[in-house]
């Protein structure tokens, strides 16, 4: 193929669900009252951890982290997803889908460094508690935070940085509805070997290594609960690692399955649905996770509940 004799790129055109263009208007629905429940959760989380002083513990700071996370990666694709849904797809320009791609990449790394902080503050809750204030003290709190953002806008830079220099012609049609890794390669003349050597390279840092930390750190901390002498202080420490462990199962095994280690023949729809959860529905499940598993938490959203009625009662009065 000659390359230079095709004709370049500009505009990417999402075909979304157009599978689902019957029921349109209610898929339309579903996936606007869930973006606002997720950022109606989120919100609600970092408002209770920055305002009640009960809160102000590390476990809760990387928490308001996760929501930070969970919000802006809902932003970035949810929007433009809402807009290909209802009018049964829609166009973008290659810069916007490039750097669409690239935020994604950003919001989901970060995630995968903070979660590896979180299980090593429980690591040291469970398996150092006399030592746990002096190790995990402000600082290193805002280390970790910096690291993981950091890590994330670095790392998440590589893969995009080659796509934006192949060549892309002919079609320029994607079948999803937001410009992800595979798609996005599809549409390229050029030799995609070298970024898919990138992409899995980059699986070592971002998930695996992350990945295997986590996972030594619950092996410490269940032998540590194993040798707890009573069962209500087992539960009480399993209790206080439970909405992590949760959150961290559903977020590292859909990734791991997808990038890691990818099925060598996925369907389009299977596919979709896969990203449709990790995009859309996961930012919705970890505030709710959190809030049903957290007895802290619970505790912290009535009272805020009770100050509002209570301020509005009092308004109301005078």
């Amino acid at each position: 193929m000659n390359v230079e004799n095709q004709t370049k790129i500009t505009e990417i055109i999402l075909l979304g669900f157009h599978q689902l263009q019957r029921l349109r208007t209610v898929f339309f629905s579903v996936i606007l009252i869930v973006y606002y429940v997720t950022i109606s959760g989120n919100t609600i989380i970092m408002v209770l951890v920055s305002s009640k002083r009960h809160l102000h513990v590390p476990m809760y700071f990387f928490l308001s982290q996760i929501s930070i996370s969970d919000i802006l990666l809902s932003t970035n694709i949810v929007p433009k997803m809402l807009s290909v849904v209802l009018h049964n797809g829609g166009i973008t320009s290659f810069a916007a889908c490039i750097t669409q791609y690239y935020l994604f990449c950003v919001f989901e790394v970060s995630e995968c460094f903070i979660l590896t902080a979180m299980s090593y503050d429980r690591y040291l809750a469970i398996c150092a508690p006399l030592q746990y204030n002096s190790l995990m003290d402000y600082r290193l709190c805002i280390q970790l935070i910096c690291i993981s953002w950091i890590l994330a806008f670095s790392l998440a830079f590589i893969v995009p940085v080659t796509i934006s220099q192949m060549v892309f012609c002919g079609s320029n049609v994607i079948d999803h509805f937001f410009c992800d890794f595979a798609p996005l390669l599809e549409l390229s003349c050029s030799d995609t070997i070298t970024v898919q050597i990138e992409g899995l390279l980059l699986c070592v840092p971002i998930l695996i290594i992350p990945f295997l930390i986590v996972l030594l750190s619950y092996v410490y901390i269940v032998l540590a609960i194993v040798r707890i002498s009573t069962t209500t202080g087992r539960q009480k420490a399993f209790s206080t690692c439970s909405s992590h462990l949760t959150v961290v199962s559903l977020y590292y095994g859909i990734l791991i399955s997808i990038y890691a280690v990818p099925p060598k023949q996925t369907s389009l729809t299977v596919s979709k649905v896969l990203s449709l959860f990790y995009t859309v529905f996961t930012p919705m499940l970890n505030p709710i996770i959190y809030s049903l598993r957290n007895k802290d938490i619970k505790e912290a959203l009535n009272k805020l509940v009770n100050d509002i009625y209570r301020a509005n009662k009092c308004k109301r009065n005078t």
